[in-house]
Formats: structure tokens, sequence, C-alpha cells
């Protein structure tokens, strides 16, 4: 077991933690959803039409250009509705659920790999690069295991995972046999998984460390030609249950978490489940226009309260929306309680991993790129992360070839996002850059 220590990155403390890891009970959520884009270079094509009915581990949709990539509905039900946007995409696919429990069966003796398609939990698997569902016809270099989530608020995997490590050293059995190479196990220093068949690697060091890309990068890092899978501790305990139960496990535990939380707490819910059902009763009071973040501060994705908890995610975040628009002196301000991760305001004084209550306000506006390598303060990785930005924009293939877009991920950028004092949206710049990448190269 090796001990890998970080010193790129910060922990941005935020206020809103869970401070007791008990698990409560939910609300029954009234209609589930499947979003298509929470499954990054699967392109829908519906196999289920509005008004049928599904059981837990049926096919919804299959991926236009692989139909053995398919995406299972997470409960039994009816299917509902079938949301489009522009140029008829699918937003969303939703489901009324019957209550009744029922699971479809698969039979564990049947190949890995076509159980793994057939069940849906390819379709949670990730492939660098390119950071999307692994390509079907591609056996990885070697596969990478996650079991820590260093993201602001972020809830302990270990609470999240619960009795399912008991399914692990199974999980790792399945991933061997779809790898010439390694099943690697990054963990926490407070947190070690010694699974049989897997090489476990433990992290020091602040946010992104438990980033997939960040172990990588530190452990082996992917150069062009090769290709690896990641995937989190969750999504191997699953992969680990169904070949030991038949069944797949839809079923979670999300953290509610952010100073909008009356209470920050786990709470026992189904993948694509209603946030007002996760929600309900758990908000704050207090006139505040509220921000709903289906994930973390850093990657999550805006919601209503309507909306539904995506897949990638076993976390809700609550902040206020913006607290005061207008800032006497602003940037200039003088105030202790005006926070920056630089030493910019006097609040550094007090200590800059003391909580702090951050709104969405953007503080400021795009502008030109600096070069003086915040970025690279932000990123544990072997790569000259401003340059590589500026290629991305200018789509200079070479250059990102050269300087290692093959092993980046979107999430990966999301840090250095947020300290960024151009304000540019990198995590959306680099998936572009990466989606132009694929669509040339492939």
């Amino acid at each position: 077991m090796a001990l890998i220590k970080l010193k790129q990155g910060f922990d941005l403390n935020l206020k809103g933690k869970i401070t007791q890891e008990i698990v409560s009970e939910p609300t029954q959520s009234e209609t589930f959803a499947i979003i298509p884009d929470d499954f990054t270079g699967v392109i829908p094509r519906m196999e289920k039409k509005p008004g049928e009915h599904v059981v837990a581990g049926e096919v919804i949709y299959h991926d236009k250009n692989d139909e053995k990539i398919k995406v299972t509905s997470p409960v039994s039900g009816t299917v509902a509705e079938v949301v489009r946007g522009d140029r008829r995409k699918i937003l969303a696919v939703t489901v009324t659920p019957d209550n009744k429990g029922e699971s479809k069966s698969f039979d564990t003796r049947s190949n890995p790999k076509e159980l793994l398609l057939e069940s849906g939990l390819w379709a949670m698997l990730r492939q660098r690069p390119y950071d999307i569902v692994p390509n079907t016809d591609v056996r990885p270099r070697d596969i990478f295991i996650t079991a820590f989530d260093s993201a602001p608020l972020a809830p302990s995997l270990k609470t999240v995972l619960g009795d399912d490590e008991r399914f692990l050293d199974k999980a790792v059995e399945v991933l061997l046999s779809l790898t010439d190479g390694k099943v690697y196990m990054g963990c926490p220093t407070d947190y070690t998984i010694d699974s049989t068949g897997a090489e476990t690697n433990t992290f020091a060091g602040p946010h992104p460390a438990g980033n997939a890309g960040v172990q990588i990068a530190n452990i082996k890092p992917v150069n062009k030609g090769e290709v690896v899978w990641t995937l989190d501790v969750i999504t191997a305990a699953r992969i680990g249950k169904l070949f030991e139960t038949g069944k797949v496990d839809y079923d979670t535990t999300v953290a509610l978490t952010g100073c909008g939380i009356a209470e920050p707490c786990y709470v026992k819910a189904t993948m694509g489940c209603s946030l007002k059902s996760l929600l309900d009763g758990r908000l704050v009071e207090d006139g505040k226009e509220k921000r709903i973040i289906s994930g973390n501060v850093l990657t999550g994705v805006k919601e209503n309260l309507d909306g539904f908890l995506h897949a990638p995610y076993r976390h809700i975040t609550v902040i206020n929306e913006i607290n005061k628009k207008d800032e006497f002196m602003g940037w200039a301000s003088l105030s202790p309680k005006k926070y920056s991760i630089y030493r910019v305001f006097t609040s550094w004084l007090c200590g800059r991993h003391k909580e702090v209550d951050l709104d969405a306000k953007l503080n400021g506006g795009e502008r030109a790129i600096v070069l003086c390598g915040e970025y690279d303060k932000m990123l544990p990785m072997d790569i000259y992360a401003e340059f590589l930005i500026k290629s991305i924009i200018a789509f200079d293939i070479d250059k990102m070839e050269q300087l290692g877009i093959y092993e980046v991920a979107p999430e990966d950028f999301a840090l250095a996002e947020y300290a960024d004092t151009s304000k540019l949206e990198l995590q959306r710049i680099v998936r572009e850059g990466l989606d132009k990448m694929r669509a040339e190269m492939c």
C-alpha cells in the first residue's frame, strides 16, 4: 500500500456540514427521472413509450450509436413522460412508481461484460480519454476505483457504502476480468479498503485528491492511445451486488448539506428521486432565495425544487442565491467577513480554513487569462493547465495532445474555475474540447 501526498489544491470549508452520521428515512418520491445528460457520450433511443410498465433494472433506452449500451429504470412503475427540448433532444424520462418493488432478475452466470451492459451498470462507468461512458469495443489498460470524495461538504463514502462494502471483493473480481492490467483503489488516510485483487493507494492532501483523474495522474498517467476506466466505490459495490444477487440496486444514501439546510443530514433515497421528497421540510425558512444543487458546489447541477437527483450524485447542496447584490467598495472592501482563498482580504488573518458562508454571487466578470500559475496551484497533475485551456480555446489539436488533454475531465478543473480571477467557465471549455477532440479523432 502506497501513500501519495499531494500539496496542490484547496479545501473550501463551507458552512452546512453534517455533524451526525445518522441516516434518516425519506418522504416517498411521487416521480423518478432518468436524465440522459448524466451519461456523457450516450445518445438515447427509447425502448419504452409513455404508459408502458417497467420494473427496476428494465431497459428504458439504449445508445443510438451502440445498442449494447443501455440505461435502465431505477424503480418499478409506469413510464410517465419523455421530456424533450430543442431539436427534440430528450432532456428526461420520468417514471411514476407503483411502490411494488419489482426488480428484473439477471443470470449471474452470463459473460460479465454482457451482464453489465444489460443491467445498465455499464453506463455508470467512465472512460479516459474523453470522460465518457466506455466504448464497448475497447479493453481498458487499467481500472481505477476512487473510495472517497474530497469536494466541499461531500458525504463520507464509508457512510454511503454502509454494509455494501462486503460486495467489493466480488466487484474487483469482475473488473479484473475486463482488463489486462490492474484494478487500483484510491483511499483516504482515515478509511482504507483492502479489497482482494485490488492495488490500494492512500492519498493525503486537499481537494481534488478524491478525483479519479488526479489519482490516475499520480499512479499511472494516461498516454495517447491508452484507455482506462474509472468508477467510484459505490458503483463498484453495485456491480458486486449484481453478481452476488442477480439484481440491480439503485438505492443509495444522500447527503443534504449547505447553509440552506436546517439540519444537514443523510437520507435514504433511490437514484433519480425528486428533490422535493428529499428537501421537503428541511430547508431554512429565512426569506432568502435558495440555490439547490444536485451534487457539490463545484461540479453539481443547478436544479429547482421540482427537479431530480442526478445519477452520478449522492449529494444535495443548498446555498443562498445572492445575499447582497450591491456591496460597498466591492473587491476593495476591508471587511473581515469578505472571503478569498488568496490573501486579498483581511479575513485570511482568521485562518484560511475557517468555516465560511458563501452565496452564488460571481463577484466579477469574464476577462482575459493571466498566466500566473493559479490553475497549477489547484490541480495536482503533471500538466500545464493554463496552456492547456488556451490550446482548447484555440482548438490546437497537437498542443492539446502534448499538454495532456487525454488525462483530464471537466471535474479536474472545477476548483481552478472557482479560484480563477479571469472568471472563465473552465469546466465547459474542457467539456467542449473533449467533445470536439473525440469527434475529430474517433
